[in-house]
């Protein structure tokens, strides 16, 4: 009877573990934001690729809790503020941080 308490709450313990593991912290993602920023940033990298003014391949994006980072290097300033604002229109976008750079 004793052995059968002590499995029981080792089991408890352990799914309890396996919970907290899945959660979120300040500096890491849990499983749902992981695949929501995930989402995200392919619809980001959908609409930059289907902005006939924009060369995706010079453009990066990265998704960390609903905020996009776009970084590279294009060639003119207008291409920045379009890159920023087709990342912005991307539903589940909580903001943008534009680190992108003229050539």
């Amino acid at each position: 009877m004793k052995s059968l308490k002590y499995v029981s709450v080792l089991i408890i313990a352990l799914m309890l573990t396996g919970v907290a593991g899945c959660a979120s912290t300040s500096t890491r993602e849990g499983t749902g934001e992981y695949v929501d920023d995930t989402v995200i940033t392919t619809k980001v990298k959908a609409a930059i690729f289907n902005e006939p003014t924009l060369k995706s391949a010079e453009i990066n994006v990265e998704t960390f809790k609903g905020t996009v980072q776009l970084s590279g290097f294009v060639s003119t300033q207008s291409n920045i503020n379009k890159a920023s604002e087709l990342a912005r229109g991307v539903k589940g976008v909580t903001s943008v941080k534009n680190d992108m750079r003229l050539k």
